[in-house]
């Protein structure tokens, strides 16, 4: 039905995307999923599938690569096509929370080990510039419209120095770039765009970072609530700020870190 409330989650099937799901199910919200996962991660997404469902909400999953250009297209088109099938429709929540880039150094004695250009540009392309993309082709197929709200899931690295994250790193200040940009020009449409910045969460995705173990244990001890960020605690931020009356915040780097990123 065109009453219903439905969100987009890119990257729906683990981390800050699964929790996100979950919660905004919880909130009364439908869920357009998007995944890229193989026979061995695959049943995270079905998890996440069946616990939508288990609360009364839809669930559409796509299990593709969400910076697929081709991809992208046939999403929005089968979005697209449910929402004529039921009398029409639109999304209120976008949240952008893809976490695939490349990890290696800039410099290193041998060539081979340093991240490369084709390396670089992937994950400029993956985890920032495909925010834009989205966004751009959901804002074209009538899918935002005023009232909608985007979200990104950005991190300290895009302001601080990390081992190991330097393209990642450059991608979160893309992301941040592109944050303050679609705002501007998506403002006179009614449309808000923020992305979060979690603090040190236990993620695949952290787990892929070299020397992920030193940063945890660090703020496990430096904390003064001795914990990691938790991906449900972005979640119920996310939930709060979907409140339709909730319009005046825009462009803007959201911390929920638990303070971690004053140390």
């Amino acid at each position: 039905m065109a009453s219903e409330r439905w969100a987009l989650i890119l990257g729906a099937s683990s981390g800050f995307g699964a929790a996100c799901s979950r919660a905004l199910a919880d909130a009364g919200f439908n869920i357009f999923g998007a995944h890229f996962d193989l026979k061995m991660t695959l049943p995270r997404a079905l998890a996440v599938k069946a616990d939508i469902e288990a609360k009364g909400r839809q669930a559409i999953f796509f299990n593709k690569n969400i910076a697929d250009d081709r991809n992208r297209a046939e999403i929005i088109a089968k979005i697209q096509e449910y929402f004529a099938s039921v009398g029409g429709g639109t999304i209120e929540i976008v949240l952008h929370s893809v976490a695939f880039g490349n990890l290696k150094p800039f410099i290193t004695d041998k060539p081979e080990d340093a991240v490369d250009r084709k390396a670089i540009e992937m994950t400029l392309d993956v985890m920032a510039s495909s925010l834009v993309y989205w966004t751009q082709d959901l804002v074209r197929a009538n899918l935002l419209t005023r009232g909608a709200k985007v979200f990104s899931m950005t991190s300290a690295g895009s302001h601080r120095v990390i081992s190991g994250y330097g393209p990642v790193s450059a991608a979160k200040a893309a992301l941040e770039a592109y944050t303050r940009q679609l705002s501007l020009e998506l403002t006179t449409r009614g449309i808000a765009v923020n992305t979060f910045q979690a603090g040190v969460t236990d993620t695949p995705a952290l787990r892929m970072i070299p020397g992920h173990e030193k940063a945890v244990a660090q703020v496990q001890q430096m904390h003064p609530d001795g914990r990691l960020t938790q991906p449900e605690d972005v979640a119920r931020i996310l939930v709060a700020l979907a409140d339709p009356k909730l319009d005046w915040m825009t462009g803007t780097v959201i911390r929920v870190d638990g303070g971690e990123d004053n140390w």
